[in-house]
């Protein structure tokens, strides 16, 4: 497998795989190259509608001389904890904020949830990710407040008081509890509707078909993460115990529980 940056003929194979409709997996396996890389390339210069093959290579030459101007950013200007290679971190931190940006997350909020996740605490205060990410104290402000809105973090307040974001284990439990809550409003505004414009005109038979369509794929969403986590949380809980002769697990919450826990107070 070819290693270094891609090559100018290389990008304008990727522009040409886009164009003609084929996935990066597909991409990828062509230039004999990770799929990740091929993803970080798209992402990075306009996404796969927007990407031409000449400005990407010109936007990643600037980027190298930038690079060479400044000092190393990232997990490069900090000590890495366990023997970790800097610039591989410093590698997967990218590849995994690309793909937190395929699946639809913004990129400032992909970079600091990335960041969080990465940390071996799993918190940072706003101080920490402006260090880290080099971007403003506004930016980092409202990556957050996206990110507490769709569940992904939390605040809380250190012994010095100072803020701290913290990603739960359990954080992609949570999210999906609070899309679960978010397509349940989308089911009440859609049978509204159906009241509204008549239950026996096409517009709210479509709308019914959707609520309906929500309702079920919301009821499976929670069922499934509630599944998921009352397994996963059993074995850690059971081996904790092993280790530490603690008393019986907290099982899991119900569907009722989870929801009313993650409503608006």
């Amino acid at each position: 497998m070819p290693g270094g940056r891609l090559t100018q003929q290389e990008r304008q194979q990727i522009a040409s795989g886009l164009a003609d409709g084929l996935a990066y997996a597909e991409i990828a396996r062509r230039l004999d190259r990770p799929t990740s890389t091929i993803t970080r390339e798209v992402m990075r210069n306009g996404g796969p509608t927007a990407y031409r093959a000449d400005l990407a290579h010109r936007a990643t030459e600037r980027r190298a001389h930038r690079r060479r101007q400044t000092a190393p950013r990232g997990p490069d200007t900090f000590p890495q904890a366990h023997g970790r290679d800097a610039e591989a971190v410093r590698e997967y931190e990218e590849a995994f904020t690309t793909v937190l940006m395929a699946s639809g997350m913004p990129k400032m909020m992909s970079r600091v949830m990335a960041c969080l996740t990465l940390t071996d605490t799993g918190s940072l205060t706003a101080s920490d990710l402006v260090q880290r990410l080099q971007v403003s104290p506004a930016s980092v402000s409202k990556a957050i407040t996206y990110l507490e809105e769709q569940a992904f973090v939390r605040r809380e307040r250190d012994q010095r008081r100072r803020e701290r974001y913290v990603v739960d284990d359990d954080v992609w439990y949570q999210s999906m509890l609070a899309s679960a809550r978010a397509l349940t409003q989308v089911i009440d505004v859609a049978r509204q509707g159906v009241g509204i414009l008549g239950p026996a005109t096409p517009a709210a038979a479509r709308l019914e078909n959707i609520a309906r369509f929500l309702d079920f794929v919301s009821e499976s969403t929670i069922r499934a993460a509630e599944q998921a986590r009352a397994v996963l949380h059993t074995k850690a809980d059971a081996a904790a115990q092993a280790r530490e002769g603690a008393g019986p697990a907290t099982p899991a919450p119900t569907r009722e529980e989870s929801l009313r826990a993650q409503a608006p107070r």
